[in-house]
């Protein structure tokens, strides 16, 4: 061979390294599949924090760690089908979000596939793991508590508007686990509170309009407005029906304090997305389901909004005011 063949060839080798190694290092980064109920944009924040979570966890998108979703748009039926088109891709783990029904899909589809969810609610009573402190199988994750919550929010609505008689409940019947929890604890708790209670079903957008006509027909003195991924992505929805009818109404969490919605207590919600996070990184890392326990959230929050409380003519008690984690002006 001539020197100058010989030059060429090791050029022409050295030149290939970089694009082999790349291609090496793309087809090893792990993939995290996500599915839920809703939308990315209905999730925005959410997802920011759960990269966050990553990020603690030496994870970036893009850079070490690719993220594909699937979201059924409020499409229930599509659930079974999503999950298992994400159990036959290559990915490394999956991310079960908005609601147990999510969760037991993934579940579903697969046995080996390691899966975090974020739900709300007990996740060995959904069947998802044999205990909190030993989850066993595939499946660990997060549980933000909210619909042990419903005598809390309860108590504190009552604190807010303390004439009031008669409660309207608005639930979505579509989220089976987290209406029978919300109508499990409301009745009682409204009964050692002395007040009446009228559940509202809704499912679409339509089903809101309709439920806030009999809201106004019935003249309810509160609402109580149950926990449901659906409600979350109509939130805007929600608060400026509750506003335009004037009744003080209660929510699950500060997104809908922040678009004007009078009151929310819950978990943060941008915290427990960013232990999901860090819970799939350290999978990521060969950590195994069955040996993460759960992670029950640990950080409520109360949130007034103070200007909507004048709206509706409301006094917000000093012992409200001075017990808010954020009381929005």
């Amino acid at each position: 061979m001539r020197r100058r063949d010989f030059i060429t060839l090791v050029g022409g080798a050295t030149a290939a390294w970089p694009f082999a190694a790349a291609r090496a290092q793309q087809a090893v980064m792990p993939v995290i599949g996500f599915v839920g109920l809703t939308s990315t944009e209905n999730n925005a924040d959410w997802l920011r924090a759960f990269r966050e979570g990553l990020k603690e966890a030496d994870y970036v998108e893009g850079e070490n760690v690719a993220i594909i979703s699937r979201w059924t748009g409020n499409q229930m039926n599509q659930l079974p089908a999503l999950a298992a088109e994400l159990a036959r891709r290559p990915v490394t783990a999956i991310v079960a979000v908005e609601g147990p029904q999510v969760a037991l899909a993934a579940k579903a589809a697969t046995a080996t596939i390691p899966i975090v969810f974020i739900v709300s609610g007990n996740p060995v009573g959904f069947g998802l793991v044999d205990s909190l402190a030993r989850p066993g199988g595939n499946l660990t994750g997060i549980n933000f508590v909210s619909s042990e919550l419903v005598a809390k929010r309860l108590e504190l609505l009552r604190q807010m508007v303390p004439a009031a008689s008669r409660l309207a409940v608005l639930v979505n019947p579509a989220n089976t686990t987290g209406t029978e929890a919300t109508l499990r604890d409301v009745q009682p708790a409204a009964r050692a509170v002395g007040l009446q209670v009228q559940v509202l079903n809704a499912d679409t957008s339509g089903e809101i309009d309709s439920a806030f006509v009999t809201i106004e027909r019935e003249q309810p003195d509160a609402l109580f407005v149950a926990t449901s991924p659906f409600f979350t992505s109509r939130r805007v929805q929600l608060v400026q029906l509750a506003a335009r009818h004037a009744i003080p109404a209660s929510y699950i969490g500060r997104q809908f304090v922040e678009h004007g919605g009078l009151m929310s207590y819950g978990a943060n919600l941008a915290d427990a997305w960013r232990q999901g996070g860090v819970y799939a990184g350290r999978i990521l890392r060969g950590a195994k389901p069955a040996d993460l326990p759960v992670v029950q959230a640990s950080k409520f929050e109360l949130v007034i909004n103070h200007q909507t409380a004048r709206m509706l003519g409301l006094t917000v008690p000093p012992t409200l005011l001075a017990t808010a984690d954020e009381v929005i002006e």
